[in-house]
Order: structure tokens, then C-alpha cells, then sequence
């Protein structure tokens, strides 16, 4: 029996940060600039350092209002770069972990009120002491750890009337998961006789850089990524880049001479992951998701004006557009 998978293009919220303030003008130049999905940037509006709930909930509602007037679908509310800076999760004390289950919650929260039932994105690193112990053991207790956290948040979530939380694909082994062996067994683990909603991933096609850390192919290859596990991938970041790097470049002339990401790779892969999902052992506790958002992580750097900034983002619309049209685009497998 054949499937078809819907694509829509979307961008990320990070252009926002440190820089325009109204939700307004977050959703106008969404638009403006070629997307019709946003995925929201906690970094934007985030539960610990912008506010009491009561701000938040209103600046939440506000955003939702300016998204339906400009037409932008709010696809998930995702981590920016604040959450990468803590150990959380992977503490081992419990109080940290404790702090980031409560943003996590709070997290939620604005994630409804904004209009969206999807969660995603990192907060946890496990410290370098466990990863360099001379007995594997400790290290592999703490993913096993991490694992226990997300599944009890996925409860949590579930209550809170969440769809589902995704945990983003990395590339060092302090964030995990961040090779294709544990990713494997990240998914599996985290779903397997769950109580509570799916726990997906996000595969990021900057996110193969992992031979810093000595891996070497099939691990350091996006392509092979996609293969594997765009099915259980709702949201699949974008970005042009190197192979050895996550630059978040924009899709224009002038990085695309210099980077290596093909979209006609992407969507290739993509397709072929679908046709053989089926096969994975991920499908016996997960399935396939039918719809994907493929989103442009474009993270600028402090001194890139505004100016250049909307001008690359344009670009990079009319580029993705070659490949995911206005209507998005269906394939059928």
C-alpha cells in the first residue's frame, strides 16, 4: 500500500533573536521574506529569563494572533542556543535536572498558547568526567539515564496536551544522541511500551560533523542520516554549510558555491527513507510521520546587519522554492 509524505518549507525563529522584538514583526517578516512556517525560537521567548508566566502566556497569544493574520503555520516551538549551554538532564546531580524539567513545562505551556502541540530541540550534555571514565559503563548509565528523563517527560507532555517532543540529532558524544548507532537505540528506547506521547528525533543535515570526535562514514555523512531516520524526523533542519562544520549558512549564490548540502540529495534520501521505514526496527514502537517540515536554521552572527540578513533570507526562499513549492510537495511512496 503506497504513502504519501507532505513537505512544507519553514524557517527558524534564530534570525529573531537579540534583534527584532514585536511578535508582529515576527510573523510579518516570516512572510515577507518567502516562508509560511515558523518554527518559534525559545530563545525568543524563553520561560526562565523573559518573564512571569502571565508576560509569557500574553506574548504567546499575541504571536498566534500575527501568525493566523499573516498566514504562517507555528510548526513547533524549538531550543535555541541557551538550553546547549547546561549539562541539565545530563547532570549528575539531580538539581539541574530538576531546573530544566520545570522550563520544560513552562516550555509547554507557551508552546500551546502559541498554537502549537509540537516541542523540540536539546537541553541536556553529559559532562566530559563521564564521557572520559575508563569504565564504559558510566558513560552508557547516563544515556540510559537520559533516556528516563525523556520518557518521563513525554508523560508529562502527553498531560499537558502535547502531540509530541522531538530530541535533535547532534554530533558530539556529549549530546545525545550523536551517532547512528545511538540514534537507533535512542528512538527505540524512548518509545518502546511508552506511556506517554512519541519522542521523535531531528536530523540536521549540519549535524554529521562527527569525526571531530572520531567517527568517521557513514556517521559524517547527512545523506546517510536522511536515509535512515527522516521517517521519525517531523521536523528536518536545513542549512548550507561544510562537511566538517554546522555553519547555518543561508541557500544563496555565494555559499552555495562553497557548501556541500544538495537538496536533490535531501529529498532523494528523504524519499528512499520512507520507502524502506518498514524495514527499520524503529517502526515496531514508531511510526512513520506523513508530513515533514523542512526548516532553514540560519543562525547570524551579531555583526550582519538587518539589512543583508532579510536580503539572505529572501534568497534563500527563492532557492528552497526550486524544490518545495509554495503548496508544498507531495511524495508517494
Amino acid at each position: 500500500m503506497s504513502r504519501t509524505i507532505h513537505l512544507e518549507l519553514g524557517i527558524n525563529g534564530a534570525f529573531i533573536t537579540r534583534r527584532w522584538e514585536k511578535p508582529e514583526n515576527h510573523m510579518r517578516l516570516t512572510a515577507e521574506t518567502g516562508y509560511k512556517v515558523h518554527e518559534y525560537c525559545a530563545d525568543v521567548l524563553d520561560p526562565f529569563f523573559m518573564g512571569p508566566m502571565d508576560f509569557l502566556l500574553e506574548y504567546a497569544a499575541e504571536t498566534k494572533k500575527y501568525a493566523e493574520q499573516y498566514g504562517v503555520t507555528i510548526c513547533d516551538n524549538y531550543t535555541g542556543m541557551a538550553t546547549h549551554r547546561f549539562h541539565s538532564f545530563g547532570h549528575t546531580r539531580p538539581e539541574p535536572g530538576e531546573r530544566m524539567k520545570q522550563w520544560l513545562l513552562d516550555c509547554f505551556d507557551v508552546s500551546l498558547a502559541m498554537g502549537t502541540k509540537a516541542w523540540g530541540g536539546h537541553v541536556d550534555a553529559i559532562p566530559v568526567e563521564v564521557i572520559e571514565d575508563p569504565d564504559p559503563a558510566v558513560y552508557e548509565a547516563r544515556v540510559q539515564h537520559l533516556v528516563e528523563k525523556w520518557r518521563e517527560m513525554a508523560v508529562l507532555a502527553a498531560g499537558k496536551g502535547m502531540d509530541y517532543i522531538s530530541v535533535e540529532q547532534m554530533y558530539i558524544p556529549s549530546e545525545v544522541p550523536w551517532n547512528l548507532k545511538q540514534q537507533m537505540e535512542f528512538l527505540i528506547a524512548t518509545n518502546k511500551d511508552r506511556q506517554g506521547c512519541p519522542v521523535y528525533t531531528t536530523v540536521d543535515v549540519g549535524h554529521a560533523a562527527t569525526m571531530h570526535y572520531g567517527l568517521e562514514l557513514p556517521d559524517s555523512d547527512y545523506r546517510e542520516w536522511l536515509r535512515r531516520y527522516a521517517p521519525w524526523s517531523p521536523t528536518i533542519h536545513i542549512q548550507q554549510t561544510t562537511p566538517e562544520a554546522s555553519h547555518h549558512w543561508p541557500f544563496t549564490s555565494d555559499y552555495n558555491e562553497v557548501g556541500h548540502i544538495s537538496m536533490d540529495e535531501v529529498l532523494a534520501n528523504i524519499t528512499a527513507a520512507h520507502r524502506e521505514a518498514a524495514d527499520s526496527p524503529i517502526a515496531a514502537v514508531l511510526p512513520p510521520v506523513d508530513t515533514h517540515y523542512l526548516i532553514l536554521e540560519l543562525i547570524p552572527g551579531s555583526t550582519k546587519t538587518e539589512a543583508r540578513l532579510l536580503d539572505e533570507m529572501k534568497a534563500s526562499a527563492r532557492y528552497l522554492r526550486r524544490y518545495i513549492p509554495e503548496e508544498g510537495l507531495d511524495i508517494t511512496v
